[in-house]
């Protein structure tokens, strides 16, 4: 019996191998604001059926849709549109896009910052900090403290936003930056570390409740105001394919945009459509 048991096991073993192998490979890589959605989008849909394996990676949204225009990536992640310059990389304006959810940026700073007053900040301001012109939290009534600003790497689309949107170009110097965050989440660890720490991240690393999420030009980043576009740092979420998907990415899109997909968006800080 126990031989027999034995052998049952590894004959399920190996079956679960050859159903591995089996399984097309969907590849998605890109934005690591759009990347939690992404992975539990994933961890689902990989669970219910057999016949598409979707592995999912970060880089930021340049890398992503470089990847995908190179064939190295079905889908990319994206937490902004695509720039006419990576159309241009390639040979054919071969793009297609797939918007998939609402975000928006939130300026978010650290706890003893907020509790000591903190808790809105205007456009003017925030170009300031991050220009380098204003370096004491006192100068925004907060306490006798230097700012430690914190951006996002070259090629994220949530520092091209933020770039374009409060600095005025998406080349635009920062002279006020101390740190650069490889990632949301890397943002909200120096934030949340810190004493004295301004950042920016996607709405849905601002949830936790852990970081003091302020008030931009006067509006609350809440689903409501990012919805409607009142919030001015609210934006939209994409997914990018070289070309028409192939149809295990094209699955997977379907997924992500049906109301059990919309649903796991909602359940994990995302905003769905």
């Amino acid at each position: 019996m126990r031989k027999l048991a034995t052998m049952l096991l590894i004959a399920l073993f190996m079956g679960s191998i050859a159903t591995a192998f089996a399984a097309e490979k969907v590849t998605v890589s890109g934005s690591t604001t759009v990347l939690p959605l992404a992975q539990a989008e994933a961890e689902t849909y990989n669970g219910q059926q057999t016949d598409c394996m979707v592995t999912i990676t970060g880089g930021g949204t340049g890398a992503g849709i470089t990847a995908a225009g190179e064939g190295r990536s079905e889908i990319a992640m994206a937490s902004r549109e695509i720039k006419d310059s990576e159309r241009k990389l390639y040979t054919k304006n071969n793009f297609q896009q797939f918007f998939i959810g609402y975000d928006g940026i939130c300026i978010v700073v650290s706890k003893p910052i907020y509790d000591a007053g903190v808790k809105s900040i205007t456009k003017d301001q925030l170009k300031k900090i991050y220009a380098g012109e204003i370096t004491n939290w006192k100068d925004l009534k907060g306490p006798d403290a230097e700012i430690y600003a914190i951006a996002r790497e070259d090629g994220s689309g949530t520092r091209d936003t933020f770039n374009e949107l409060v600095m005025g170009s998406t080349t635009a110097e920062t002279p006020g930056v101390k740190t650069v965050g490889q990632g949301s989440s890397e943002v909200k660890t120096a934030v949340t570390g810190s004493d004295k720490a301004i950042g920016y991240v996607g709405f849905s690393y601002a949830e936790s409740g852990d970081l003091g999420v302020l008030t931009y030009e006067g509006v609350s980043p809440d689903v409501r105001n990012i919805k409607s576009g009142s919030y001015p740092l609210a934006r939209h979420l994409y997914f990018y394919t070289w070309g028409q998907p192939t149809s295990c990415a094209q699955k997977f899109i379907d997924f992500v945009l049906s109301a059990a997909g919309q649903k796991i968006a909602g359940d994990n800080g995302f905003i769905p459509i």
